[in-house]
């Protein structure tokens, strides 16, 4: 269930990266943006997903739909070109990309392959940071980066491994970037979203009982509603949260206040 909030972002300009399809939690994001009034633009990488991106960018009547491998410097130079022929300024940036490859979700963290956990580290934490240097000369009126990140930062999740260390540098990283463009008042903070059935969340075994053990123990007894996500994104890039900088706020029906949950 999504609520208007009566334009929260009307006059802003939002770059979105990482929707990949309907399901993603950057979709649900995207939509709630363009519904409180902001002008979008969309990132996606590569031809496979171009076709797709660009009918949800037709959609939500996007001002661009731009190609962007945030692996690769000449892209996100490319993407900064882009930008400044497309608005003035960017208000808001969405950081939701992440990757790794799915024999290193599904074997123990200690057999983790070197090539494994770098190419984790560079994907999943290490582009925040090549994205926030690359678009906040843009930001010229301040604004706001939101990434999105999951408990497993800071908590053992079975068959997680290799992306849970990655989201634990990826806050890291927020916390930094938090410090370092404060300054310039532009805000970084993360989303901490409940498990969410996406694409990628295919990729983890045994999923399906991630969420009925959430579900069964969380104070609100449900998973995560990928809306009740993106109205916090809502939030985090309009002036209501103007003095949030630096945190991780759980969108998780409570599930990280659980300690040893027994369901009723």
């Amino acid at each position: 269930m999504a609520f208007s909030m009566a334009q929260l972002l009307a006059g802003k300009t939002a770059v979105v990266l990482g929707v990949a399809n309907k399901w993603s939690i950057a979709y649900f994001i995207a939509s709630a943006f363009v519904r409180e009034g902001a002008s979008l633009v969309l990132t996606y990488q590569g031809e496979r997903q171009r076709q797709t991106v660009e009918e949800f960018g037709a959609e939500l009547k996007a001002a661009k739909v731009i190609n962007c491998d945030v692996t690769k410097q000449n892209e996100l130079d490319n993407l900064v070109s882009q930008l400044r022929d497309a608005a003035p300024s960017i208000d808001a940036v969405v950081h939701s990309i992440a990757f790794a490859n799915r024999e290193e979700l599904s074997r123990p963290f200690l057999e983790t392959s070197r090539e494994g956990y770098l190419l984790a580290q560079e994907v999943s934490a290490f582009s925040l940071v090549a994205v926030a240097r690359a678009l906040t000369p843009l930001m010229t009126n301040g604004g706001s980066i939101t990434t999105l990140t999951y408990l497993g930062s800071t908590r053992v999740v079975q068959n997680y491994n290799v992306m849970g260390v990655a989201k634990a540098a990826l806050e890291a990283c927020v916390r930094y970037l938090a410090g370092d463009l404060g300054p310039k008042q532009i805000r970084v903070n993360a989303i901490s979203a409940g498990p969410i059935k996406t694409v990628s969340a295919r990729g983890i075994k045994d999923f399906s009982k991630v969420l009925e053990g959430v579900a069964a123990i969380a104070p609100l007894r449900r998973n995560t509603d990928p809306a009740e996500v993106a109205d916090t994104a809502v939030f985090l890039a309009s002036d209501l949260a103007r003095g949030v900088t630096g945190n991780i706020v759980f969108v998780d029906s409570g599930f990280q206040i659980v300690g040893l949950g027994l369901s009723e």
